[in-house]
């Protein structure tokens, strides 16, 4: 009997052995997360090719106005008295493979690098010529990310926000599953040369927050990989899980025996 209870001690010591606490489940958990997080900046986005940019030209003028924005056919009121549309919806440019977007009157003018302020002073200067006190408002319509691996909703996601961090987009595809590996998601974006680049972020580290991929741009992918539990589970015996159940049964029902024996 004492052999038995030996074995079942064992096969109790694998099994407890086998089920090892998950760690690193917590995000920014290293450093201090409060200070860090204080030094978070926004740069802005820098325009890429494939943008389409949502552009609209507005001035005193209204009249003198037209020529500059491509949807002025396209009003959504007007004033029945002057018969001069009082609202008009934003034109759409996409920034060619060069850089360039073609505007009315200005011609091509190259937007690749540039931040949307920067754009914006850039168009309201050359307007000027043109036009009193003109006024150019900009909104990026194709922002969005693409949130792979171990999340819970993995896909191309769009955000209505162009300001969104690493957080924001993994809780756009319902965040990490209990798997995902917070110590090493890597992140793929492409760089202003054209070449995709690769770096692998610590989400549990605080100082993420200054790091230049904090803040996500158009087209990044995010990638979790699964933690090296998942990575074993994975490549082992598919029926593993199932062997310990069996085990954890047996183990079960021998205890129940031993005790019922010594009454």
């Amino acid at each position: 009997m004492n052999k038995t209870i030996i074995t079942y001690l064992i096969l109790l010591s694998v099994v407890l052995l086998s089920c090892k606490p998950k760690q690193n489940m917590v995000y920014m958990s290293k450093d201090n997360m409060e200070e860090e997080v204080s030094r978070a900046k926004f740069q802005g986005l820098h325009i890429q090719e494939g943008d389409v940019l949502l552009i609209l030209v507005s001035a005193l003028d209204e009249i003198a106005v037209k020529p500059f924005n491509l949807n002025t056919a396209n009003k959504v009121g007007s004033d029945t008295n002057t018969g001069i549309n009082q609202y008009v919806q934003p034109s759409e440019y996409l920034v060619n493979e060069e850089g360039y977007i073609s505007f009315p009157v200005l011609g091509n003018i190259y937007t690749k690098g540039m931040t949307q302020v920067q754009l914006k002073q850039e168009l309201e200067t050359r307007l000027k010529r043109y036009l009193t006190d003109p006024m150019v408002s900009i909104s990026l319509k194709n922002f969005n990310v693409s949130v792979l691996g171990e999340v819970k909703e993995p896909g191309q996601k769009v955000s209505v926000s162009q300001k969104i961090n690493v957080f924001q987009a993994l809780g756009l595809a319902g965040d990490m599953t209990d798997f995902g590996d917070r110590t090493n998601v890597k992140l793929i974006r492409t760089g202003e040369d054209g070449a995709d680049q690769v770096v692998n972020i610590d989400l549990t580290r605080s100082d993420i927050v200054s790091s230049p991929y904090y803040y996500m741009k158009q087209n990044d992918i995010l990638y979790v990989q699964p933690d090296k539990n998942k990575q074993v589970q994975a490549n082992s015996n598919p029926n593993r899980a199932l062997t310990f159940q069996i085990i954890g049964a047996l183990l079960t029902a021998g205890t129940l025996i031993i005790a019922l024996t010594r009454r």
